[in-house]
């Protein structure tokens, strides 16, 4: 990746001025297309938002986006569509006990309705805060009750595969444990025993670090630093892993790039929730410098590969390991190719990962880390500047899409190959979408001197 060390969040202005005018296009035309009964908009197929029935995590995107574009330009009908959506639609996605996804679809609407009430961007109203307060309590509690007890102080909240399945996607939808300790909610075990949702996060982040994130230190054959596994599999008998897996990415031994993405985002966001809590809050037994530098020392690692291993613009190909890919001779010597015959790239990655270096690079520069910070914010807005300009973003006022050039699920076929093509493109899915509109906001405030976006 060829980091632009010129770009500067104002200079990007006129790119995120024009994402929020398209965005706003696009939900309108999903809000008067999209059936709910025929399921939760997943990714488009020619243009147009279908679903795909694997586990219900997109819908608090599809609502949130909504939710985002008021914040972002005052449109009122946007916002009445994510506050009537969010009513209408939300409720069992808050005590939906068969997913790891809680953070995803409850932040993003819930979440972000009390944020704009507590910012004032939305009249106070104390039962309608109350109203997003108790289900995102009741998210947060739900998602830390999917809980695999390894020993030893490790743990985790278990993926949809089930209680021996470690995702590395978990990361950043465990803000929902965090704001939901805020709120002082705990969750209620045998004999009321009270569980720390604080805690839960902690150690979960604590798990995934040690096993699906690689520092470089020989632990097997393709210990890189900064690479990532998407599944670790324990064994459930007694505790102890067995080997790294993946889901959706090419192998266990290379990178899929949004699981990538997710922990960094996830692990810088976390990072600053965490530094803004004094040293009594920490769970029992963790001390906050221990805790912060194992978070920034993780993001950093991940960081640092994505950087390394990303063409020129920092959009990735889906996976790194991609066996295509080595029919395509020099791909990190120049940007991504949406349209070549081998890998498809994955867009949703680049937005997901630029929010996570702008988060990171902000981080280190308010803690006296200047140099290094700047390196990894001005890194972020180089991928924004080329993921909000065509080809990725979406011109054409027909397709629902927003962000183009994004996949979902490579190994199991599922994304659209367009005719006369072998791979798939010119598609978007509703979390990138909705990431993007996430960065595009956070690079707005920035230069508009605000303080950036806080889920809490």
């Amino acid at each position: 990746m060829k980091i632009d060390t010129t770009l500067s969040p104002r200079a990007l202005a006129p790119q995120t001025t024009r994402l929020f005018e398209l965005a706003g296009q696009k939900i309108t035309l999903l809000q008067k297309t999209w059936n709910p009964h025929h399921g939760t908009p997943v990714f488009t197929v020619n243009g147009v938002y279908t679903s795909r029935g694997w586990t219900e995590w997109t819908q608090g995107f599809q609502f949130g986006a909504a939710v985002l574009q008021f914040d972002a330009t005052g449109d009122a009908g946007a916002l009445a569509i994510g506050r009537q959506a969010t009513v209408d639609h939300m409720a069992t996605h808050v005590s939906h006990v068969g997913v790891h996804d809680h953070g995803f679809n409850n932040i993003s609407t819930y979440g972000n309705l009390r944020r704009l009430m507590l910012e004032g961007r939305i009249p106070e109203n104390t039962w309608e805060r109350s109203f997003y307060e108790l289900a995102l309590k009741v998210s947060g509690a739900v998602q830390a009750a999917r809980w695999t007890d390894l020993g030893n102080g490790e743990g985790y909240i278990y993926s949809f595969n089930g209680p021996h399945s470690l995702f590395a996607d978990t990361i950043r939808s465990l803000r929902v444990l965090a704001l939901a300790h805020q709120l002082g909610h705990v969750l209620m075990g045998e004999k009321d025993r009270k569980i720390s949702l604080l805690e839960r996060l902690v150690t979960h982040a604590f798990t995934t670090a040690r096993y699906n994130v690689y520092f470089g230190e020989g632990r097997d054959a393709y210990d890189v630093r900064g690479r990532v596994a998407h599944e670790s599999i324990f064994n459930l008998n007694d505790g102890s892993y067995r080997c790294p897996s993946s889901q959706q990415g090419y192998s266990p031994f290379s990178t899929w790039t949004r699981g990538q993405a997710w922990i960094l985002c996830g692990f810088a966001e976390e990072l600053e929730y965490l530094a803004a809590l004094d040293e009594g809050a920490m769970p029992k037994g963790r001390k906050k410098a221990e805790v912060l530098s194992t978070f920034l020392a993780t993001a950093e690692a991940v960081a640092d590969h994505y950087i390394g291993q990303s063409p020129l613009d920092g959009i990735p190909y889906w996976d790194t390991g991609a066996p295509g890919l080595a029919h395509m001779g020099d791909i990190l010597g120049r940007p991504a190719d949406p349209f070549n015959a081998h890998e498809p790239v994955d867009s949703s990655a680049a937005v997901i990962a630029a929010q996570g270096l702008l988060r990171l690079g902000l981080y280190l520069q308010q803690h006296g880390k200047k140099e290094q910070g700047t390196a990894y914010l001005q890194a972020g807005l180089t991928v924004a500047k080329h993921v909000f300009a065509e080809p990725y973003l979406s011109l054409d006022p027909k397709h629902q899409g927003l962000i183009l050039h994004s996949v979902y699920h490579r190994p199991n076929g599922w994304d659209n190959i367009p005719a006369g093509r072998s791979v798939p493109c010119n598609e978007a899915t509703m979390w990138g979408d909705y990431h993007a509109m996430e960065l595009a906001l956070l690079i707005a405030r920035m230069a508009e001197g605000k303080p950036a976006l806080k889920f809490w």
